[in-house]
């Protein structure tokens, strides 16, 4: 599909990338730039016919398709390298999971003789590092790409992510980030503000609570552990959508804290019965399955 493949940046996303890439045969060669010296040591292990890059430069004249793997607050450092070296016959792509401040970034920063198609694959995890990259990271899964005036290279950049196993669908940045704002950003706030209250409730008691976790504690303690630098830019990157998803939050936690406060049994309860027809949908779509989790096998 491609003669050459440069992943900038190669954790969880990018080293699956990476795996992907060489299972499905997508490229003839694939170059990988990664700052880390313990990361690239792990890269090496996945496949020896990686070429790993340690400076972005005129090697990269010729790179068919670019895939930046690396937090969203990397880019603007990265672009100039872009700019330079790169040839307007190339494809530029990302992972972030915001739009409108990446689409704001490529319109005043990057060169006007390159294309970038912004990507977002659904399909990350609470952990990071190269180590837990999987060729399969991406099957099945959702990949979000913006809608753009280069028709032929929107195609490409499809076609690799459905090559890669994604289901493929085309949004506006505007429409992505608020809906991605509900769907993922605020739960992972929510998980760390709970992750916080229990560490704060253990302080004041004076009691090791954490011991006691249930599976609900459990669950948010798992989207808790993902990684801080990608979460802060997401947070910092959306923030607009960000805090009306947080009032809205908030506004519907005061009504459950008055249903409880008054014993409203009959209110409660619908909400309860409502929630719980989110779930079925959400079986229903086959983002889940049935089974029940009541820990792990």
């Amino acid at each position: 599909m491609f003669k050459k493949i440069l992943i900038v940046g190669c954790g969880l996303i990018g080293s699956s990338v990476l795996r992907g890439s060489f299972n499905r045969k997508i490229s003839k060669k694939i170059f990988v730039y990664e700052k880390s010296k313990k990361n690239i040591s792990k890269i090496k292990k996945i496949n020896s016919k990686v070429i790993i890059l340690k400076k972005l430069n005129n090697k990269i004249s010729d790179i068919d398709f670019v895939i930046l793997s690396t937090p969203m607050s990397q880019y603007e450092r990265i672009i100039p390298y872009l700019n330079k070296f790169l040839s307007k016959k190339s494809i530029i792509t990302d992972v972030g999971s915001t739009k409108q401040n990446v689409l704001n970034l490529k319109n005043k920063k990057l060169n006007k003789s390159l294309d970038w198609i912004l990507s977002h694959p659904i399909s990350g995890s609470e952990v990071s590092g190269p180590e837990y990259g999987t060729k399969n990271l991406f099957l099945n899964k959702w990949c979000i790409i913006v809608s753009d005036k280069n028709k032929s290279k929107v195609k490409k950049v499809i076609r690799f992510w459905k090559k890669l196993g994604s289901k493929v669908i085309l949004m506006d940045p505007v429409e992505h980030d608020k809906i991605f704002s509900l769907t993922s950003h605020l739960p992972h706030l929510i998980a760390y503000n709970l992750i916080k209250t229990a560490q704060d409730f253990q302080k004041k008691h004076k009691k090791n609570v954490i011991k006691f976790s249930a599976g609900g504690l459990r669950d948010f303690s798992r989207i808790a552990a993902s990684n801080e630098i990608m979460w802060r830019d997401v947070f910092f990157n959306n923030r607009k959508n960000m805090i009306n998803a947080i009032n809205m939050f908030i506004k519907n936690l005061n009504s459950f804290k008055k249903n409880i406060l008054n014993l409203e049994d009959k209110n409660l309860r619908k909400k309860l019965i409502n929630s719980k027809k989110v779930r079925k949908q959400i079986i229903d779509l086959k983002q889940d399955v049935s089974k029940p989790d009541f820990g792990r096998e």
